[in-house]
């Protein structure tokens, strides 16, 4: 057997290890889907290779044409809503980009075809490049663009010279290039841009047939023979911009095409229904006749047309009707989301030398198709998982994705130790019955944007969640009064695991965090998120149900509704934090965030925090090896504006928030997590420097280290597997879950110890016999090859990583 064939190798290379040391290798899991994704590229090199960038940071790549996808590591590259596609040439190895780490517009080159990126040398943008272009039959010709500017090299980047500037205010879109020696032609929102003399200049050409009150949104070309044709969508004139993506199609006008040397471009609009809004054309380079339109729609749905006559006429090819002849993940006609979930089109490509195959991204998911539109296929969850084509989707059922997830995980609840229930902003939230090694939309009850966390009581079972029609609480984006005061939400409560929810009372407000009252049973506290009326409210009758009553508690000093963790303590002490919040004209932070502890039931607060925590404090944690509850953790943001600038880092105290310590000055730590067996092993989150650990948190003066195995820049919180030590799951803000494999106690004996080490070996060759003797301790493996099993194939991939 492969597995059998590595056990000595991984014995081996296992003793060498530190067995404090965080995973090599992490595993993405969950739905699959379910955030917007922008700018698909197909590589001219091979069929089967397709980038993909989010909104949430991360560019993916499938090797398989969206089978399973790999994230690029966020310190090689970050991308974002307006992220070129990546710009692949002649040479296989060299493509170009743009990185958008640390909220810069930063133009990339790679010479190893993708794995890594360094900055241009020449960059005439100073990081401000808003698009890039690189010629596809010369690896060193290439233009970038600042919002309004168009710079030309011909030497791979090293330098750079002026060549446009943008005729309006709303800068300089190009919605296409062709290349063609010594042609250069780009469809812009100011008109044809031309250059006939390899670059040295660029002007409007002087072609009539678009109407002057219409801009070119999107443009490609193609040359066969003697012949050059163009195509580009046009949008009113004010609706273009540079930056615009396909949410705006609400402007479209019109489709043309032009064989270059016309004098006119001509209307091609035959077939288009009316209510369409194609947004993006695309085309292979070598056909003239064949072509694609994907677009926006007055139904909310995307829409997809393609011509086979040069655009005399087109034909709808995305039948969302029944799914007509669409493969479907859970998302499709009469689907746990229907077509209007993904609602638009983000992204569009046809493949460069294959008008077979096309691509596109929108609210939630990837779609492509290799036969030219006959069948589409998603390409977010493994097709063991996936629906037929012409069949309503059904509802409830299960899931495995396959690497493309970027959605927002907020926390996870082991209800037992297969069922798991993840909350998640965007998706709502989803079930597991089976580890985690597939997941569901098998619930009711529970409609909102998003669920924040679910606590399982001990003694009933019963489980309850904070819920919110306002995602992303506290994240930079949702600070405001005015983002936040309109929502609402309750807190639900679940008596079989999760299948069926209801409102416990009515709070009628965003309710972000819950904690029970070891000293009560009938007692929970919510967090609940309103400036004027927020704060901590306490329900004690929760086994009333629909019928509880929820009360808040009087505000703790400074606090202006912006409540974030309650946690209470074995005594029936309450901590709670609460966050950000801003305010004024202009807008600035207000000093109302921070620590706060109760001994009185919440009749009372003390103000326990840092004046650092003053503006932007995140989640709390109690030293769970602290017999006293004495020891606590922070995680604290830097804001911006001033007073609340250089606040971030991980901060402790061991005297209940009397006197503080700053341990790191990191720009913003969100969370941080014990091992539950180790009093020296820490982990803790940052907003976009990634997931750190420290061996020695208990030290004075604590080490830590960046986890570079873990591969997205904006971990949310980390979970050890209450049933599984050696399991580290990590959520995170727009890249879904991923678990991590560890070491633990495997043989039982109450420590962590090289003799766990073929105990750790044995138990994944033969977890079966190895749980009869350790049931406790037999660790079962994720599955790490995606083919939507866990089986002994995945022990040999396993082996494979940690060797390498």
């Amino acid at each position: 057997m492969k597995a059998a064939g590595f056990s000595t190798l991984l014995i081996v290379c296992l003793c060498a290890r530190t067995l404090a040391d965080p995973p090599s290798h992490w595993t993405s899991v969950g739905i699959g889907g379910g955030g917007a994704f922008f700018a698909p590229a197909f590589s001219p090199h091979d069929p089967d290779e397709l980038l993909v960038s989010s909104d949430m940071s991360d560019q993916v790549r499938s090797l398989d044409a969206g089978e399973s996808w790999a994230i690029t590591p966020f310190t090689e590259l970050q991308v974002g809503r307006i992220s070129p596609k990546v710009q692949f040439t002649d040479d296989p190895m060299v493509c170009y980009t743009v990185d958008f780490t640390g909220e810069l517009l930063t133009p990339v080159k790679s010479t190893d075809g993708g794995q890594t990126w360094t900055p241009l040398p020449g960059d005439p943008t100073f990081s401000e490049a808003w698009n890039i272009i690189a010629d596809p039959d010369d690896a060193d010709r290439v233009l970038v663009s600042t919002y309004s500017e168009l710079y030309f090299s011909a030497s791979g980047g090293d330098s750079f010279s002026f060549k446009y500037d943008a005729a309006t205010g709303n800068g300089l879109h190009i919605g296409g290039a062709f290349f063609d020696g010594s042609l250069i032609a780009l469809g812009t929102n100011d008109g044809l841009l031309v250059s006939t003399n390899g670059g040295a200049t660029f002007s409007i050409a002087s072609v009539g047939g678009i109407p002057a009150d219409e801009a070119i949104v999107s443009f490609a070309g193609a040359k066969v023979g003697g012949t050059t044709r163009f195509f580009c969508v046009t949008l009113g004139i004010d609706d273009v911009y540079a930056g615009i993506v396909g949410d705006d199609h609400w402007g479209y006008r019109s489709v043309y095409s032009l064989n270059w040397g016309d004098p006119n471009w001509t209307l091609r609009t035959n077939g288009i229904a009316g209510g369409d809004h194609p947004f993006y054309v695309d085309m292979t380079r070598d056909n003239i006749n064949v072509a694609y339109l994907g677009g926006g729609s007055e139904d909310g749905v995307p829409t997809v047309y393609k011509t086979t006559n040069g655009g005399v006429s087109w034909d709808s090819i995305f039948l969302e009707e029944d799914n007509e002849n669409i493969v479907t993940g859970w998302s499709g006609w009469g689907g746990d989301r229907g077509w209007g979930y993904g609602e638009l089109i983000f992204g569009f490509d046809v493949h460069p030398t294959d008008e077979s195959r096309v691509a596109f991204t929108d609210f939630g998911f990837v779609h492509v198709t290799l036969d030219g539109g006959e069948l589409w296929r998603q390409a977010y969850v493994h097709p063991s998982t996936e629906n037929p084509a012409g069949e309503p989707t059904p509802k409830g059922e299960d899931y495995v994705g396959i690497g493309l997830e970027n959605t927002s995980a907020w926390f996870l609840t082991w209800i037992d130790e297969q069922q798991i229930w993840a909350s998640f902003s965007d998706i709502r939230g989803i079930r597991s019955t089976d580890a985690g090694q597939s997941w569901n939309f098998d619930y009711t009850g529970h409609t909102l944007n998003t669920s924040y966390q679910a606590v399982v009581h001990p003694g009933t079972g019963v489980i309850y969640m904070a819920t919110s029609s306002v995602h992303d609480l506290y994240q930079s984006t949702y600070l405001t009064d005015a983002r936040i005061d309109g929502g609402t939400g309750d807190v639900l409560f679940s008596s079989d695991d999760g299948h069926t929810w209801q409102k416990l009372g009515s709070i009628g407000k965003p309710v972000i965090c819950l904690s029970l009252d070891p000293t009560g049973p009938e007692r929970l506290y919510a967090s609940v998120v309103n400036s004027q009326t927020g704060g901590i409210y306490v329900c004690d009758d929760i086994t009333a149900g629909v019928n509880a009553q929820w009360s808040p508690l009087p505000d703790p000093p400074r606090t202006q509704g912006h409540a974030f963790n309650v946690i209470v303590l074995g005594a029936g002490e309450i901590v709670c934090t609460y966050s950000a919040r801003r305010a004024g004209n202009p807008l600035q932070f207000t000093a109302s965030s921070g620590v706060f502890y109760s001994d009185d039931g919440g009749e009372t607060w003390d103000d326990r925090s840092d004046p650092n925590m003053f503006y932007w404090t995140k989640d709390i944690t109690i030293d769970p090896h602290d017999a006293t509850q004495d020891t606590w953790y922070v995680g604290v943001w830097s804001g911006w504006g001033g007073p609340p600038n250089d606040k971030g880092g991980l901060y402790r105290t061991t005297d209940r928030g009397l006197n503080w310590e700053r341990l790191n000055e990191l720009h913003r730590v969100s969370s941080c997590t014990f091992h539950p067996q180790d009093p020296d092993e820490l982990y803790f989150t940052t907003e976009m420097e990634g997931l750190w650990h420290s061996d020695d948190i208990a030290a004075e003066s604590p080490t830590f280290e960046l986890v570079e195995s873990y591969p997205f820049r904006q971990p949310e919180r980390v979970y050890f597997n209450p049933h599984r030590v050696w399991e580290l799951w990590v959520t995170s803000f727009g890249h879904g879950m991923r678990i991590g494999v560890l070491t633990g106690d495997l043989n039982c004996d109450g420590s962590v110890n090289a003799d766990d080490v073929p105990a750790f070996v044995e138990a994944l060759l033969d977890p079966a016999a190895y749980a009869e003797d350790f049931p406790a301790c037999s660790p079962t493996l994720a599955d790490m090859n995606q083919d939507g099993v866990n089986d002994g194939e995945d022990v040999g991939v396993f082996v494979a990583e940690i060797a390498d």
